[in-house]
């Protein structure tokens, strides 16, 4: 069985007790599917289409290590996501244009704060997934650089 969980805009939290229940939309196997996911110590409570299961997360060797990222701008990824949770202010890019490493590709406001969203490698706009006005989760997609080269 193969799984992945969907980028969804929208996080809705629902209260049981002390805990906070979220829903989010996953695919499995190709077939879409709305869960309602619910932390309970060490494992989570699945809630799908009115049958619940019981998700143990295991870990065999302690945390997993994090890759420690280069500054090699041949080793960095094109894909751009937000960093927060925000609103979309200002686009300054457009697919097909040509942009150098840290050039403003959009302005996000999180908290009445703009912050710039720069682009971490030089090269051409593939993909824009937001439009201004969108208000965007954390690590939502929101541009796609094909790099130089």
């Amino acid at each position: 069985m193969v799984g992945e969980i969907c980028s969804e805009r929208a996080r809705v939290g629902v209260q049981r007790g002390n805990s906070m229940a979220i829903k989010r939309k996953v695919t499995v196997d190709g077939e879409s599917f709305e869960v309602e996911l619910e932390k309970i110590e060490d494992a989570w409570k699945v809630s799908i289409d009115g049958s619940q299961f019981e998700v143990q997360v295991g870990q065999e060797r302690g945390s997993p290590k994090r890759e420690s990222r280069s500054r090699n701008s041949s080793s960095r990824s094109g894909n751009i996501s937000s960093p927060i949770p925000g609103k979309v202010v200002s686009i300054h890019v457009s697919v097909g244009d040509q942009v150098e490493e840290g050039a403003v590709l959009l302005i996000l406001e999180a908290m009445k704060m703009q912050n710039e969203v720069q682009a971490p490698i030089s090269g051409t706009v593939a993909e824009l997934n937001c439009e201004t006005g969108d208000s965007i989760e954390a690590n939502s997609p929101l541009v796609v650089i094909m790099p130089e080269g």
